[in-house]
């Protein structure tokens, strides 16, 4: 394959992002690979290379809570190609990675010739998921567009939420003030179309797994 192409791999185990490094690297010989690991490290990295032929990312880093990296990555870079590359498999998992734009997913437990398959066919322009892991019932799909519609920000805030976080120490967390936090409950309470906090974490856990 061509040896121009630019791929970074994001994930906070140096274990499998090196094991990543050395497959990707002989699955496509002489290509220019980036390593970040952390939502951070991910966005400064893109500073210095803002158009990569392909991001692989896994989702739960730090500075990422569930599906909040991927969604803010696709609202500052809506043209970067992003292969989700998971140890969670389910397929309420694999639907909202593709609702929320990625190109494609490969699972973690791939071997090498899964692998290859899947990143020549996403470098040949063609999105890869596995066959069988897409959810079509409509609740479902009804659920994952209604979280769809919240900001990266509001998705960070949803899920601290999830993680038992009182509003004072989200504000700590995300360096605001209480009354921004509250504006932002306002506002996912209104687009999930929910009452309360409780509500709104029960709708999150419906789709979401360990990621």
């Amino acid at each position: 394959m061509d040896s121009t192409y630019t791929i970074i791999i994001a994930d906070d185990h140096p274990l499998f992002r090196n094991a990543l490094f050395q497959s990707v690297h002989m699955a496509i010989s002489g290509a220019n690979l980036l390593e970040a690991d952390s939502l951070e490290a991910l966005l400064e990295l893109l500073k210095k290379e803002p158009e990569p032929d392909l991001l692989l990312l896994d989702l739960k880093m730090p500075g990422a809570n569930g599906m909040s990296g991927l969604i803010q990555l696709r609202t500052e870079y809506p043209e970067l190609p992003i292969v989700v590359i998971s140890a969670s498999e389910e397929p309420a998992v694999v639907t909202q990675v593709k609702h929320h734009g990625a190109f494609g997913f490969i699972p973690k437990s791939s071997d090498m010739r899964e692998l290859v398959n899947a990143l020549h066919t996403v470098l040949n322009g063609e999105p890869f998921f596995p066959e069988g892991l897409i959810i079509n019932d409509p609740k479902c799909q009804q659920l994952t567009e209604k979280l769809a519609t919240l900001t990266p920000q509001q998705y960070k805030v949803l899920g601290m939420l999830s993680d038992g976080l009182l509003n004072k120490q989200i504000a700590y967390e995300l360096n605001v003030s209480e009354a921004t936090i509250k504006a932002h409950m306002t506002a996912i309470f209104r687009k999930l179309d929910v009452k309360n906090r409780t509500q709104a974490v029960i709708l999150l856990q419906q789709l979401e797994t360990q990621l």
